[in-house]
């Protein structure tokens, strides 16, 4: 796995590892949100969840590639790692401190943004094994992203999930 780019500087409040005392206390989370310019304007790639839970959902559902860090790693470079697993495209700086929010559920998600070409319509994620249907004993696999697009801000705000529009709004502010 790639070392978080040498050009993008880690804020010394993330550049703790999982170990932290808050980390302990908290469910964490660590993702990348990719931007690109055309024509229209600024578009961000954003990932629809997969499983039965999020099949028929749409708006206020989708989400930045992320995912929680392993032990001892570096929430950057599990940011990259993440994005790596669920996208299949491994990112490359110059990242972006976009800063973190909090979900409405607790977790807090910490993000970075790179301006990158993504191939939205081969997103080749990991996967998770569920019992599903429920309580039938049949253990099902599903990917974690069963798909990706790029979406004007205007249409990503509408469809991630609403703590998340908050890092598009710092994305906008700063490219």
């Amino acid at each position: 796995m790639p070392k978080f780019p040498v050009d993008a500087p880690k804020p010394k409040s993330l550049t703790r590892s999982v170990n932290s005392k808050r980390a302990s206390r908290e469910r964490i989370s660590a993702g990348i949100l990719v931007y690109r310019w055309n024509n229209s304007g600024l578009e961000v790639l954003i990932a629809h969840p997969g499983g039965p839970f999020f099949a028929k959902k749409d708006e206020g559902h989708w989400t930045i590639p992320k995912g929680e860090p392993t032990a001892g790693e570096d929430l950057p470079e599990a940011a990259v790692r993440e994005f790596s697993e669920e996208v299949g495209f491994v990112p490359t700086g110059p990242f972006m401190d976009l800063g973190s929010i909090q979900q409405k559920g607790g977790k807090i998600v910490f993000a970075w943004a790179v301006e990158a070409e993504v191939d939205a319509g081969n997103v080749v994620s990991n996967t998770f094994e569920l019992e599903w249907p429920p309580k039938s004993g049949k253990m099902q696999e599903f990917p974690e992203v069963d798909r990706g697009a790029w979406f004007d801000v205007k249409t990503a705000k509408r469809k991630i999930n609403p703590a998340q529009a908050a890092l598009v709004d710092e994305l906008i502010s700063r490219v």
